[in-house]
C-alpha cells in the first residue's frame, strides 16, 4: 500500500510517498510487529520518482521485503513548494531531518532501524545528515557524490558557472541557482563529516557512471574504515550508469542493496546475542 502525504519543513511543503511493509520477513521483529525503515534522497533536480522511475522501483521492492519506505521531493523538486536553488546542502540537510522527524513518527517503526538512502548529491546530504542526527543507524550511498561543490559544478558545466554574478542566478534545466547555492555545497564536506556518523554503511556504484567518478566508491569505504565504530561494505554494479538505467542494473542494484540490509541485520542480531 502507497499513501501520499505532505511534509512541513518551515515554509515548505514536501511531497512524499510512503509504502508500507506488505510481508513480513526476517527483517521483521516479530514479537512487537516493528518494521524498519528507509528514507530515499534523491540527487541534484531530483525527484522522489527517480529517473527511468528508479525510486518507485526501489520503495516497492523494499516494501515487498518488510520495510516502511518514504521516499520525498526536497522543495523546488517533483511536486514540493519552494524553491530548489534558493537554498543549498544546509537546507537539504535540514529538510531531511524534518522527513525523519515523521518517519520515527510512525506506529510500528523499529527506530533502531532507521535508513537513509542517498543517491548522486542526495548520498552527500545523506552523509552530512547522519553525521549530525543520530536517529540514523544505517547509511545506504548509490554513486554518492563525494565532494558537492566541484561536482555540482562539473555537471552545471564550468563556463555556465563562472557567468554567475555575485548574488545573482544562473538558470539549469529551469533552476535558478544562486551563488549562495554554490557557497553552501563548498562549505560542506562529507569525508570530513562522515566520521561522525558510527553506523554500518553501504557504498555501491555503476562503473560506467560518466556523472559521478567511480573512484569514489572506495574512497567513502577507505574513510568510513577510518572509524572506531560501524562497517562499511563496497559493491560495484558492472556496466551500471548513473542512473543505473537498464533492467539488469537495476535489479542487481535492488538485490545487492536489499541483501546487505538483510545480512547486516542477521550480524548485528546474532552479535548482540552473543554478547548478551
Amino acid at each position: 500500500m502507497e499513501h501520499a502525504i505532505t511534509i512541513q519543513s518551515d515554509d515548505v511543503e514536501l511531497a512524499a510517498t510512503l509504502h508500507y511493509p506488505t510481508q513480513q520477513t526476517a527483517a521483521v521483529q516479530p514479537d512487537c510487529q516493528r518494521y524498519p525503515l528507509i528514507i530515499i534522497c534523491h540527487g541534484f533536480i531530483g525527484s522522489r520518482i527517480g529517473v527511468d522511475r528508479l525510486f518507485v522501483k526501489a520503495a516497492r521492492s523494499f516494501s515487498e521485503q518488510g520495510y516502511f519506505v518514504l521516499r520525498f521531493d526536497y522543495g523546488g523538486c517533483g511536486e514540493s513548494t519552494g524553491d530548489y536553488g534558493a537554498g543549498g546542502l544546509d537546507v537539504l540537510i535540514e529538510q531531511t531531518r524534518r522527513v525523519i522527524d515523521y518517519g520515527v513518527s510512525i506506529d510500528c517503526v523499529d527506530l533502531s532501524r532507521v535508513i537513509l538512502l542517498g543517491h548522486s548529491l542526495g548520498g552527500a546530504a545523506a552523509v552530512l545528515t547522519a553525521a549530525k542526527d543520530h536517529r540514523v543507524k544505517t547509511l545506504v550511498l548509490w554513486s554518492a557524490v563525494a565532494h558537492p561543490h566541484n561536482d555540482i559544478m562539473r555537471i552545471v558545466g564550468k563556463n555556465e558557472y563562472e557567468k554567475l554574478p555575485l548574488g545573482g542566478t544562473i538558470d539549469h534545466h529551469g533552476y535558478k541557482l544562486t551563488s549562495r547555492f554554490f557557497d553552501s555545497l563548498s562549505q560542506h564536506q562529507p569525508f570530513e563529516q562522515l566520521r561522525k556518523f558510527t553506523g554500518d554503511v553501504f557504498v555501491l556504484h555503476g562503473t560506467a557512471d560518466e556523472t559521478i567518478p567511480v573512484d569514489y566508491a572506495p574512497l567513502y569505504q577507505k574513510m568510513f574504515w577510518l572509524r572506531k565504530e560501524g562497517q562499511c561494505d563496497l559493491e560495484l554494479v558492472f556496466q551500471a550508469n548513473h542512473t543505473y538505467s537498464t533492467t539488469p542494473s537495476t535489479t542487481e542494484l535492488l538485490e545487492k542493496t536489499g541483501d546487505w540490509l538483510n545480512y547486516t541485520y542477521k550480524r548485528n542480531k546474532e552479535w548482540n546475542d552473543w554478547t548478551i
